[in-house]
């Protein structure tokens, strides 16, 4: 066997005695010095690789690998060939202002490797040449003998020699949401991830128990390792805005050159034009075509969009990332942590005599025991005061308070019993220990000597099979059967059932053994324990179906504890699942026909949230995947959307993602998705405002050509409307509040054009409608034989100001414009002043006069623009009645 596939052997389905001959050591004295140093040039530091950053300069030369920018080039060359160097600054200016804005809004560290290598352990204890000693975790080398304590991180992949109750917390790895309990017995090669009891895997946590095993896997080859590979490998998908942004600019640069070609052709052969000054005419054409400011006021608004989802505890990462929230179909989210709490907690109480119901969540001790929807007197139900006592007192885990948060140190699910005591209206007390027998999974209870003033007791607490078995053996009339159905009840609502007896023995006992235990038992009841689902993310669910979109539960816990969790939830029907197994089995092919019959996911391991995001892309489903796990991290990257949380979550799914929610809460997303989709709205009105600029210019420019008169502006006054106009007034549109009903539609289909046939028509008509009037008002001022520079300055004016007008035509798509929210966009209003200002500057300030060839207007020159701007915004709004009904005439 090659040494490069030695590490990847199934050590779970190998005996100790072969694994340690495997790799040459011995659980007496380890590996000797020189066999650590050999190993360590053959197999590396137990460490992760860095990815090497690109180049800053690189990076942000690549802003300007885009067809229009090429475009924007080519004319920048042009006109400082012709000697028109103002026009040539002024377009390269544009450009690298563009380039800057995209560098510094999606400049993004990748930092996955990092949040991975963090959680490493930085220390081990290991056996070398006979002797414990204390080493960095990087020096580990496979063969190693590795001792693990309570508290200790796993600091390499470890098949176990010995287990001492020893448990980890495996949840960032595998999605568990308990401590998992360890053994060395052998196990079947299919075994699962998850329940690979006998190992130990680098990064994880021992939460209590001790144990030692042998190293079998450092560095890359840990499953740590293995993840950290399939995120480099995973490829980074392109949002639906970038997509579409991109087909948009091929697009127009086609159809500029193709115009522009035409258009010479034209000019050279029918209209004798000089070749200089048509190449000048061209340009002007292909500058007025550009949407320059496009970028630019898409990159504004969507970084608005991240300012306002920041507000609303959604951090996200990239800037397109707020766009393709409000276009999400479907959301994968994991359970442990981000549908429930990662909290264990008592729901219900069974005794001989009553069922009881328990209040609140989580470790804090806030809540009540009820009974018929009533605070119970403990001191009033004895038995159950019994039951309280025995899982306080026969319990390692201890309850902490920090900065308000109540957490556990020891077992969770202890934990849990110790809040459930303190729910009490009495207080109960927690008796002293005088000898344990500490829980195992061979027998599956613990028991404690303790003493009160009644006498000594043995007090036990475990699996219900176990204690059933005490009860019968000690009392005829127990009724097992009757139990048992209890406990059905509970474990098919996903709930964990732990149960709880006691035993009277005599004052001089002062050891117990496991024979105590063989008569005398009286039962006393159960306990339902669950990770509880956050009541905000039941709702969010809810809302998430009034918007179309599809939630799916992916989780590392059993089937059964999934299906009913996500039953409550509102996820699935409670009975169809698949386990990650059955997914592992499948074909792509067999996954992708089954992904959309299934909205359960359980036992999965990262490769099969890969490849269910995957499946859900295949059908054209813009798929979100929420986590905050190491194990969530390749499919966060993958998604179109990973969405990572920011308390609970592990440093790895943070940097994976595009999205962090600050507050864990599943409802948060709900919001990011309203304003995604509110930001996309804003987008496509912003669209509808620029590109008539273009269309309009363009018209005007070509219509001259073809008429053989001057040019009625300059590459420099159009980079000014298309620049410095344009992006000021669509600014107000990113203000636009969110469209009624936008959140009880279903999400627009991933293959929606960025630019609808309706879309297509009112650009077309608001280029015809502005570009057609200040042609007339070109030919008017041509006919009066007034000055060059007098028009150019008049058709721009009129230009900007009919843009203008058009700017409150946009902001609503197809209502009228004068409604109650007419007002409510303070904005617009602002940066028509701004606006304003800005013509002020350009008409009369000299040099504003000098660089863009510009001279002062009368006041006939404004009074003219304004009412022809006043016509446009009556027109577009009798279009768009009409609009209006074809549309309502159509859907009936």
């Amino acid at each position: 066997m090659g040494e490069e596939n030695k590490l990847d052997r199934s050590w779970h389905n190998i005996e100790p005695d072969e694994v340690l001959t495997s790799f040459e050591t011995d659980d007496m004295n380890g590996l000797t010095s020189d066999m650590v140093s050999e190993r360590l040039n053959k197999y590396g530091e137990n460490a992760l690789p860095e990815k090497q950053s690109e180049n800053r300069f690189i990076k942000f030369l690549k802003h300007f690998n885009d067809v229009l920018i090429y475009v924007l080039l080519v004319a920048a060359f042009v006109t400082g060939f012709l000697g028109h160097y103002i026009d040539t600054i002024v377009i390269v200016l544009v450009a690298v202002i563009n380039a800057v804005i995209g560098y510094f809004q999606e400049i993004k560290a990748e930092k996955a490797l990092e949040g991975i290598k963090n959680m490493l352990s930085l220390e081990a204890n290991v056996l070398r040449d006979g002797e414990k000693q204390i080493i960095h975790a990087d020096e580990l080398v496979p063969g190693d003998i590795v001792y693990l304590n309570s508290g200790d991180k796993v600091p390499a992949d470890l098949r176990l020699l010995s287990a001492n109750q020893l448990k980890t917390e495996e949840a960032a790895l595998t999605g568990e949401s308990t401590s998992t309990e360890k053994g060395t017995d052998t196990l079947d090669e299919e075994t699962v991830l998850g329940d690979r009891l006998n190992m130990a895997f680098s990064g994880t946590a021992v939460t209590s128990g001790s144990g030692h095993g042998v190293v079998i896997a450092t560095g890359t080859h840990t499953e740590i390792g293995k993840i950290n590979e399939s995120i480099n490998e995973v490829e980074e998908l392109k949002t639906p805005l970038m997509k579409q942004t991109d087909r948009f600019g091929k697009t127009v640069a086609v159809f500029i050159l193709a115009a522009s070609g035409l258009i010479y052709l034209f000019g050279i052969y029918l209209r004798d034009y000089g070749a200089a000054e048509l190449l000048l005419s061209i340009i002007g054409l292909a500058v007025a075509a550009i949407p320059e400011g496009l970028p630019a006021i898409i990159s504004i608004i969507l970084a608005l969009g991240v300012q306002t989802m920041a507000n609303r505890k959604a951090i996200v990462r990239n800037l397109p990332s707020v766009e393709t929230l409000g276009a999400v179909s479907v959301i994968c989210s994991d359970k442990t942590g981000t549908l429930t709490k990662n909290e264990m907690t008592v729901t219900s109480v069974s005794t001989i005599e009553h069922n009881y119901k328990v209040t609140g969540t989580g470790y804090a001790p806030e809540g009540e025991i009820k009974q018929h929807d009533q605070e119970v007197d403990v001191n009033d139900h004895p038995a159950l005061r019994e039951l309280l006592m025995v899982m306080k007192t026969c319990n390692t885990a201890s309850l902490k308070q920090e900065d308000g948060s109540w957490y556990v140190v020891g077992e969770p699910t202890e934990g849990c019993l110790l809040t459930l005591a303190e729910k009490a209206d009495n207080h109960i007390p927690r008796g002293d220990i005088l000898s344990t027998i500490p829980f195992d999974s061979d027998y599956k209870y613990m028991a404690v000597l303790t003493e009160n003033d009644e006498g000594k007791y043995i007090y036990i607490k475990g699996a219900p099979d176990r204690l059933f078995q005490m009860a019968e053996a000690s009392d005829d009339n127990f009724d097992r059967d009757i139990w048992e159905e209890k406990v059905k009840a509970r474990t098919t609502k996903g709930e964990r059932v732990l149960s709880a007896a006691y035993k009277k023995v005599s004052d001089n006992v002062t050891k117990i053994h496991h024979e105590d235990l063989d008569e005398g038992v009286i039962f006393l009841g159960l306990t339902g324990i669950i990770d509880p689902p956050r009541e905000e993310a039941i709702k969010a669910i809810e809302e998430c179906a009034k918007a179309g979109i599809n939630v799916k539960m992916i989780t590392g816990d059993h089937k059964d504890t999934a299906l009913a969790i996500g039953e409550k939830m509102g996820i699935g029907d409670g009975e169809k699942g698949l386990v990650g197994k059955e997914i592992d089995a499948m074909s792509d092919e067999e996954l992708s026909e089954a992904i959309m019959t299934y909205d359960v996911f359980a036992r999965t391991s990262p490769d099969n949230k890969l490849r269910i995001v995957k499946a859900l892309q295949n059908h054209d489903k813009i798929a979100a995947m929420t986590g905050d796990g190491v194990n969530d991290a390749p499919a966060l990257k993958r998604a179109d959307i990973g969405v990572a949380m920011g308390i609970k979550g592990t440093e790895v799914a943070k940097e994976s993602s595009q999205m962090i929610l600050t507050d864990d809460n599943f409802e948060t997303i709900v919001g990011a998705v309203e304003e995604g989709r509110r930001v996309y709205a804003n987008l496509k009105k912003t669209i509808l405002f620029i590109l008539p600029t273009n269309g309009a210019q363009s018209f005007l420019i070509m219509a001259s050509i073809l008429l053989g008169t001057m040019m009625p502006l300059t590459p420099i006054q159009i980079l000014w409307v298309n620049m410095v106009i344009a992006i000021t007034v669509s600014l107000a549109l990113a203000f636009e509040p969110v469209e009624a009903g936008a959140m009880r539609r279903p999400p627009r289909p991933v293959k929606t054009p960025l630019l609808t046939s309706y879309y297509i028509f009112r650009i077309i008509f608001v280029s015809l409608l502005i570009g057609g009037g200040t042609l007339l008002l070109n030919v008017e001022l041509l006919s009066r034989g007034i000055d060059n520079n007098m028009i150019n300055s008049v058709l721009l004016h009129t230009i900007v100001m009919m843009q203008m007008f058009h700017l409150f035509n946009c902001r609503n798509e197809l209502s009228i414009a004068y409604d109650k929210n007419f007002f409510k966009n303070k904005v617009a209003f602002l940066v028509s002043g701004v606006l304003i200002l800005l013509q002020l500057a350009l008409l009369y300030l000299p040099f504003m006069n000098v660089a863009f060839g510009t001279q002062p207007l009368d006041i006939i020159y404004w009074i003219v623009p304004i009412l022809m701007g006043m016509t446009v915004f009556v027109i577009i709004e009798i279009e768009k009645a009409i609009t209006r009904y074809l549309l309502q005439k159509r859907d009936e």
